[in-house]
């Protein structure tokens, strides 16, 4: 009986999950990006006038790790173009440190321990991602997988 009630309150718990990705209770579309102040793993990357995927992202969050070689691909293809990926996760350094290894991330990490930056845009569920064009407006929001070759060339240009 246990085991069958647990099973009930993790698939239920599975669902909302499901049903949570990639929400915001208020959206950013068309609106300037605030300033990213948050403590960068491998150095700030240079964001002034340039292209952004801007992705909310935690390690234990499942359809997150998934969307990592996603982005890896999306940043590989089109750095050279100027397009600036960063991941922010509210999770401590130690353990972020300790995840890369596992699964590297070729874009910026980035830390927002207090969740202060985060707050802003009242994300409901991850993975998150905001596409940011050179002017700073976010022009899309979403699950990362979501986003298409077209949207991302759009902001390149």
């Amino acid at each position: 009986m246990k085991t069958t009630k647990g099973l009930i309150s993790f698939l239920i718990a599975l669902a909302w999950a499901g049903s949570a990705q990639a929400t915001a209770d208020k959206s950013m579309l068309n609106q300037k990006l605030p300033e990213l102040k948050l403590d960068y793993l491998n150095g700030r990357p240079t964001t002034a006038g340039k292209p952004m995927i801007v992705e909310f992202w935690a390690t234990w969050c499942p359809p997150c790790r998934t969307s990592i070689p996603h982005l890896n691909e999306i940043y590989k293809k089109h750095k050279g173009e100027g397009l600036v990926v960063i991941g922010i996760t509210q999770e401590k350094r130690d353990v972020i440190t300790q995840f890369l290894q596992k699964v590297p991330m070729n874009y910026s990490t980035a830390l927002d321990l207090n969740g202060a930056f985060s707050r802003q845009f009242a994300i409901q569920g991850i993975p998150h991602a905001l596409l940011v064009d050179k002017t700073g407006k976010v022009v899309w929001e979403g699950h990362p997988m979501a986003l298409t070759e077209k949207q991302i060339a759009a902001v390149l240009k």
